[in-house]
């Protein structure tokens, strides 16, 4: 595992407890695991999606992701229904460790509130979390 200083932070996502990350364009969110998650989880193997037009609310679990070393839960970090999968993960999951901001996306979603992406935090809130 790397330390956190060697992980990649973008400073324009938002950051959830859960060590999801969103980024907001055009009115919809797109949503993944951060660099530290994949880093934890080590090599990914298989990645569990939900189906598009499937509705969450903010916390439910929208899926799994499986590594050599655990299944980890995905947990949803804003409220909204799936307007797009990344289908590409099902073939190459490792794409979520190479990258995890781009290729390696999960889901898009149109989020029932988009206020509560405010309850989300910054670059700098989530080092700080992940410093303890």
């Amino acid at each position: 595992m790397k330390e956190i200083s060697e992980l990649n932070f973008p400073g324009d996502l938002k950051y959830a407890e859960d060590h999801e990350w969103t980024r907001l364009e055009n009115g919809e969110v797109t949503i993944g695991i951060c660099d530290y998650a994949q880093d934890q989880l080590g090599d990914v193997v298989f990645v569990e999606l939900p189906q598009v037009g499937d509705s969450f609310d903010i916390g439910q679990e929208f899926g799994t992701v499986e590594s050599v070393k655990a299944v980890s839960e995905l947990v949803i970090p804003l409220g909204g229904e799936v307007t797009a999968v990344n289908d590409t993960l099902e073939d190459t999951p490792e794409l979520v460790n190479s990258e995890p901001y781009t290729g390696g996306w999960m889901i898009k979603i149109k989020p029932a509130d988009l206020g509560e992406i405010d309850s989300l935090m910054t670059k700098d809130a989530y080092l700080d979390m992940l410093k303890g």
